[in-house]
């Protein structure tokens, strides 16, 4: 039997036993090193042992978003996607750490500590979804569930050598997901292969009554891993080679696209010059949701409560508990909201969005898969980045999907400078086993690597 730090979701099925003590044992060995955990649960019931994002709630233990404002919240209920992996055997072994309310690249921005990267203490895991990102590259559990609004599975993934999934916008339900941007946010799964994320998409996905802009649709995720892809058609911009791009990167990516030519399949460079409007596409509307979605943590409806002469000094000084992150998105949302400047940003936002998702669905007529590095960089050195427009950034290869509401896969693809690099596979909408076939396609020709012991 593999040592558990090595052990997929398959391994876990085959032994048909519970993992649960091996899990815990190994978050009390090593997560003091890499602070992946914000709340560890030792009596986890099932026998596949998974984390979750802690802006996912679970009934019972403590959901913060890794906020000061809930630091002490626990919900009376589950998520959907909380009831359906208990319902499949599935322990929740713990709530893992995130840039508050999922705001962030890095990981830098939760209200508690940094989530370091297995590869590198020094450097981040990524964000927003860091913390389930690290917490399956240290092998404390088999996968995790993350959230993704704008790359924040993927872009985790891609710097912790693991694999992300985003599906199609309205696959898996939202309901019981702290919202940030509504329109754009989809849970998806953090796993060691690719054959656990769709399998794991099987557990989750589906129809819910809770969540109105859910859609029922019949999908197998596990439907293509064996097939055959090398008669496909793959495209990838001509942008992925601009200005910002690290050297390292762009020349895994040359890799990729020749590794993929070996195997025979068709690949082609087109022009995606939309891509360069993207980032400031999303962040006018996903900040201007932010401004909406976080009304309600005022210390009165959610929230910790500093109780002060009168109602509006009540709200000012509860929202303190609020990080600075945070405020900027709130600030930059209800300015893009306001009256005055509504068709100037967000209106104008909104059109750009429909030409991004119009430029990319015509491209997946003509290909079947696009293909981009996850991330221009590398894993960055903890407290290196300071400028936000330069955070921002990062999210440049993985926003197209969010705004599209396609389905996208981070697959890891060598390294640069000893860091992971990761790949990302887009597809059609609703053709998210596709492209979980495609990518375990490739994946069956590339080692799957994770730090061993002496990285952790």
């Amino acid at each position: 039997m593999k040592n558990f730090k090595d052990m997929t979701i398959s391994d876990v099925l085959k032994e048909n036993r519970s993992f649960v003590g091996e899990s815990i044992s190994r978050i009390k060995k090593i997560d003091e090193k890499i602070n992946a955990f914000i709340t560890v649960v030792e009596n986890a019931n099932g026998k596949i042992p998974i984390a979750i994002k802690d802006n996912i709630v679970t009934k019972g233990i403590r959901t913060t978003c890794a906020s000061k404002i809930l630091e002490n919240f626990v919900p009376p209920y589950n998520a959907t996607v909380v009831e359906k992996l208990i319902a499949n055997d599935f322990a929740i072994v713990g709530k893992t750490n995130l840039d508050e309310f999922a705001m962030g690249t890095g990981t830098e921005y939760s209200a508690f500590f940094v989530t370091k990267n297995p590869w590198d203490h020094e450097r981040v895991a990524g964000g927003s979804s860091g913390g389930s990102a690290a917490a399956v590259a240290s092998g404390q559990v088999v996968a995790a569930l993350g959230s993704d609004t704008g790359g924040s599975i993927r872009q985790p993934a891609a710097f912790c050598g693991v694999v992300g999934f985003k599906p199609t916008y309205g696959l898996v339900s939202r309901y019981g997901l702290v919202a940030f941007a509504s329109s754009l946010d989809q849970i998806g799964p953090i796993t060691k292969t690719t054959k656990d994320a769709a399998y794991l998409m099987n557990v989750i996905y589906g129809k819910d009554e809770k969540d109105a802009t859910t859609v029922d649709r019949k999908i197998n995720f596990e439907e293509y891993l064996e097939s055959d892809f090398s008669n496909v058609k793959v495209a990838y911009p001509e942008e992925v080679f601009a200005e910002g791009v690290e050297e390292g990167v762009k020349e895994r990516f040359e890799e990729f696209v020749k590794f993929l030519q070996r195997k025979g399949i068709k690949v082609d460079k087109v022009s995606f010059k939309e891509l360069s409007y993207s980032v400031a596409t999303y962040y006018i509307i996903a900040p201007s949701e932010v401004s909406s979605n976080l009304s309600r943590f005022d210390g009165i409806r959610y929230g910790k409560r500093d109780e002060q002469e009168g109602l509006l000094q009540t709200y000012l000084n509860s929202r303190k508990n609020l990080g600075k992150e945070v405020i900027r998105r709130i600030m930059i949302g209800t300015f893009t909201l306001s009256a005055a400047y509504y068709d100037a940003y967000f209106e104008k936002a909104q059109k750009v969005r429909r030409i991004i998702s119009n430029k990319l669905n015509d491209l997946l007529k003509e290909y079947d898969f696009i293909i981009t590095p996850t991330s221009p960089i590398t894993a960055f050195k903890i407290g290196e980045v300071k400028d936000p427009l330069v955070y921002y950034m990062m999210d440049i290869f993985t926003i197209p999907a969010n705004l599209a509401g396609i389905p996208a896969i981070s697959i890891p693809f060598g390294f640069s400078n000893g860091l992971p690099v990761g790949m990302q596979i887009m597809g059609k909408r609703f053709d998210d086993a596709k492209v979980l076939g495609f990518a375990n396609y490739i994946e069956k020709d590339i080692p799957v690597v994770l730090p061993g012991e002496e990285k952790i």
